[in-house]
């Protein structure tokens, strides 16, 4: 199975976030998971060095638009990478490409993936899967949404979100998932 890990470009190494990315990472590869990323810096190289030590596949989902931006490229411990020409297309890649998402703390683009997952599952544009958010910030969040927004946003749509405190919370729901 391919899990997506989405997540932020802010983490560095030593910080907490950053260790998260990087255990999440080495957990999965040792379940045998192969392991996706935005391919860059941050929680996605942190998740990548993790799988890479742990001896999984390291996919980086990558592309010009983001190069060019920020003047990067794709970090040492990926060992595929999977490069497309423009943003839009690297989040269909990310999302197309994975079996299940787990969403670690980030900023826009972190909850742009994460919606666009939710949406296209909502709208069957996609098969059904595991999403999975890490942490009390995103359940924050979307339970503010839901309060204050409770009708756009129906049981059947929750019910596509899962929550999880912390990593280890997520993998092993990520393990019980039918689909494992």
């Amino acid at each position: 199975m391919n899990i997506t890990i989405f997540g932020g470009s802010q983490p560095k190494e030593g910080e907490a976030a950053y260790t998260d990315a990087y255990q999440l990472g080495k957990l999965l590869a040792k379940a045998g998971y192969a392991v996706l990323t935005g391919g860059y810096i941050g929680t996605m190289e942190a998740a990548s060095k993790g799988a890479n030590e742990a001896g999984g596949h390291v996919i980086g989902v990558t592309c010009e638009e983001i190069e060019r931006w920020r003047g990067i490229g794709v970090n040492v411990w990926v060992k595929e990478e999977r490069k497309f020409k423009t943003l839009q297309e690297r989040l269909d890649g990310l999302i197309s490409g994975c079996d299940a998402a787990i969403a670690l703390p980030g900023g826009p683009g972190t909850l742009t993936e994460i919606g666009l997952m939710w949406n296209l599952m909502i709208v069957d544009a996609i098969h059904r899967r595991p999403l999975i958010l890490v942490g009390r910030g995103w359940q924050s969040m979307l339970d503010q949404a839901y309060t204050e927004m409770g009708a756009y946003f129906s049981e059947n749509q929750r019910a596509l979100v899962q929550f999880a405190p912390d990593i280890y919370t997520a993998v092993k729901i990520l393990n019980h998932h039918p689909n494992h």
